[in-house]
């Protein structure tokens, strides 16, 4: 299990390589990227997203998120990276990887992860537009999402 809260660009394509070449025999890998996108919430065009951070905090959070994915599920390894600071359009903002014997675990894994990062690890997140900022939450969704592996646990 391997977190980092990154300050800077990273290539994802780079990192999902060296976390495969550092596999065993795991029949399954699966990667997902978040990006950020040049619309804001609000539909006008978007300059930057802007994530801060407490970085011990986040960290930890963020470190929790991972080490429930491993108990949940029967992965072998996972890498996430979070960016934090000022995130201009088509930038990586998050990368998770998963690796386990079967598929069904990885893709479920990093799927977790996904909804638990969104919602739980934490950020201050803010969307910088025309000259202006916006400070945003998860929406109902994020939450929704989120909230059916709470039951599942149960």
């Amino acid at each position: 299990m391997q977190v980092e809260l990154a300050q800077a660009s990273f290539d994802p394509a780079l990192r999902l390589s060296d976390f495969t070449a550092a596999l065993g025999d795991e029949g399954a890998v699966v990667s997902f990227t978040g990006r950020a996108r040049g619309q804001s919430r609000g539909g006008g065009p978007m300059s930057a997203l802007v994530l801060e951070s407490y970085r011990g905090v986040t960290l930890q959070s963020m470190q929790v998120i991972a080490g429930d994915a491993h108990s949940m599920f029967a992965i072998t390894a996972s890498l996430v990276i979070h960016r934090a600071g000022r995130i201009v359009p088509s930038e990586a903002i998050v990368f998770v990887a998963t690796a386990s014997r079967h598929r069904r675990a990885a893709f479920e894994a990093a799927d977790y992860l996904m909804d638990r990062l969104k919602t739980e690890a934490v950020f201050w997140k803010r969307e910088e537009h025309g000259g202006s900022s916006t400070w945003i939450e998860p929406t109902a969704k994020d939450r929704e999402d989120a909230m059916r592996w709470h039951e599942r646990k149960e």
